[in-house]
């Protein structure tokens, strides 16, 4: 089962990497942008068929290894 974790910052936690790719987009002239905030997907192949116990794998991954929870928010979607 493919699992699909978003991993981004939690809002109000400063994001210089988004920060920096926001500049970078203005120097080529995407002027219109008005934020950028960079996270990371994770991509995990899960080997079962049961799905809610995919999640609750993917999310004790997350909680434990994938996102520190004191910054990050995470979302799990199962593909």
């Amino acid at each position: 089962m493919k699992i699909e974790v978003n991993v981004h910052l939690k809002k109000g936690v400063l994001d210089p990497q988004g920060k920096a790719v926001k500049h970078a987009l203005e120097t080529l002239g995407f002027n219109n942008v008005e934020d950028v905030r960079v996270g990371k997907q994770i991509l995990l192949n899960i080997n079962t068929d049961n799905k809610e116990k995919a999640i609750e794998d993917a999310k004790k991954m997350a909680d434990e290894l994938l996102a520190n929870p004191v910054i990050e928010n995470y979302e799990i979607e199962v593909k």
